[in-house]
């Protein structure tokens, strides 16, 4: 069997029993139990695996929790970030989880007791409330004390047959696992599915081109970090890249930033290498101490509202007001593009993906566009084929910005085409095949009949701004090419067949009536 073959088989086998553990109760709202229990193994693996340290004749599980030595959980918090007692490991707590009669009590506790390790040291804002969403105490895993208990052991007994080891795989099953788990979990919540993870084969695009040409970048970011897969695609798709100073986001949503926290620690991501903050980063905006960032990658929410005009402050924003008009209040898209222009270093790229409307409406949409053109900000908008997200069919577009240009031209690429996504049952899909397509073009900025052009700043002007993919790239006529004299001459012999018709039937209508 292949590594892909194996990798399949893991990941139906995960589905499986997802699905299984959950019982009647829906995917979605039982998702946080799941992947939380998910976490909690991973990251017990991994402290045992760091205490261990390669040793085999430690066993730390088997150790009792009154030798461990206070400088040793010291040490250990200021490199992991945590600290978790051999008897809160995931494995000692499943093995007894059928016969522990406080099962959901003694869970609460652990994690509590997990988070409360990071206090007062420089992890605990990466840690604390990373288990807020595992309710032990919900109703979801049943009505009764015994009924949660059952369904947790479920869970417990699900995730520990899972056939994953971190120290084998140095995490990486787990990281797949988890983002597997996610993406799943997002096909099948509908619209909101994809308000917190922007499918992989479209983070790899995104990924590639706001790292493109880049031998290092001192950090990455996503202003709506969703489930943090974006910013993870980067590190899968750039291990030779140096990502100096880590990895940044900020996600509005409580529970799913909860998500990206751990996605982190999943993917091996050290806490001093990340910082996911949780706020609304348009009008709490987080780490302006910290910007510029060489590379941006985002997909936020499309045409949400915000508070616009109705806060006359935000006019003076320093991420707004070199616009000179703020984005409507029904549509904050062009906001979200000018925050990340604000926090984009003179070198980097920006990679945004757009609501269509945003390029050709007029209005505060039209005055924000002119100040991106005339300030030489925008470098390419792509045309993506319809139904590549979750929750969405529409065909966005890709938005890419850049403050080190070398010329006024803005390219345009239509990769709406067939040569560019393949079809599936629910959503469609863009191979490697596609993206290196959609990335040779991106690079070489040579015109492509009827796929790309790259326009001078004058015609952008003479359209009013107009940043629509179709108001450049003219579409190929599939229509079937005619040959009017060959259409003709066959009329014409059509017709003298038609007269000898009906003279042979006149002729034989005569003959009978004779």
């Amino acid at each position: 069997m292949t590594g892909q073959q194996q990798a399949e088989a893991l990941r139906r086998e995960i589905w499986q029993i997802a699905n299984r553990v959950r019982g009647a109760v829906d995917g979605w709202d039982f998702k946080q139990f799941v992947l939380g229990a998910l976490f909690y193994r991973f990251i017990s693996e991994n402290f045992t695996s760091y205490i261990e340290g390669g040793d085999d004749s430690i066993n730390y599980a088997g150790m009792a929790d009154a030798d461990i030595p206070d400088e040793a959980k010291v040490d250990a918090i200021k490199t992991k970030g945590y600290f978790i007692y051999p008897s809160q490991l995931f494995q000692n707590v499943a093995k007894t989880a059928s016969k522990n009669d406080s099962l959901n009590t003694d869970l609460a506790e652990v994690f509590s007791a997990i988070e409360a390790s990071a206090s007062g040291y420089p992890s605990e804002e990466d840690i604390i409330g990373l288990f807020a969403d595992f309710d032990t105490t919900s109703n979801r895993l049943g009505n009764t004390v015994k009924q949660k208990n059952e369904r947790l052991t479920e869970v417990l007994k699900g995730v520990a047959g899972l056939p994953l080891k971190f120290d084998e795989n140095e995490g990486d099953l787990f990281g797949d696992a988890y983002e597997f788990l996610i993406s799943n979990y997002a096909a099948n919540a509908g619209k909101s599915g994809g308000e917190f993870f922007t499918p992989t084969h479209v983070s790899k695009l995104i990924a590639k081109l706001a790292m493109h040409n880049q031998t290092s970048v001192n950090k990455i970011y996503d202003p709506a970090a969703g489930s943090g897969s974006l910013l993870l695609q980067a590190k899968d798709e750039f291990d030779k890249h140096i990502i100096e100073d880590g990895f940044f986001g900020q996600e509005i949503n409580y529970t799913t930033y909860n998500l990206a926290r751990m996605n982190m620690f999943l993917h091996n991501i050290n806490y001093d290498k990340f910082n996911i903050q949780h706020g609304n980063t348009l009008m709490e905006p987080h780490f302006g101490d910290d910007k510029p960032f060489d590379a941006i990658v985002s997909n936020p929410p499309y045409s949400v509202n915000w508070k616009g005009a109705d806060d006359p402050t935000l006019i003076n924003d320093e991420r707004f007001a070199p616009a000179g008009v703020l984005a409507p209040k029904s549509k904050a898209d062009f906001a979200f593009v000018l925050h990340a222009l604000h926090y984009l270093s003179a070198k980097g790229r920006a990679a945004i993906v757009c609501f269509p409307g945003i390029f050709y409406r007029g209005g505060a949409e039209q005055k924000i566009r002119k100040y991106l053109v005339d300030n030489n900000f925008v470098e390419t908008v792509i045309a993506l084929a319809p139904n590549l997200f979750f929750g969405t069919t529409i065909a966005v577009n890709i938005l890419v910005l850049a403050k080190n240009k070398t010329d006024t031209a803005i390219q345009f690429i239509d990769a709406t085409g067939e040569e560019f996504f393949r079809k599936g049952t629910n959503n469609n899909f863009m191979e490697d095949r596609h993206i290196a397509e959609i990335m040779k073009m991106f690079d070489s900025k040579e015109n492509v009949p009827h796929v790309a052009e790259t326009v001078p700043y004058d015609r952008i002007v003479d359209k009013d701004y107009n940043l629509s993919v179709s108001a450049y790239v003219e579409p190929k006529d599939t229509r079937e090419v005619v040959n009017i004299k060959e259409l003709n001459a066959n009329l014409v012999s059509t017709v003298a067949k038609i007269d000898q018709l009906r003279a042979d039937i006149d002729a034989i209508v005569a003959e009978i009536e004779a």
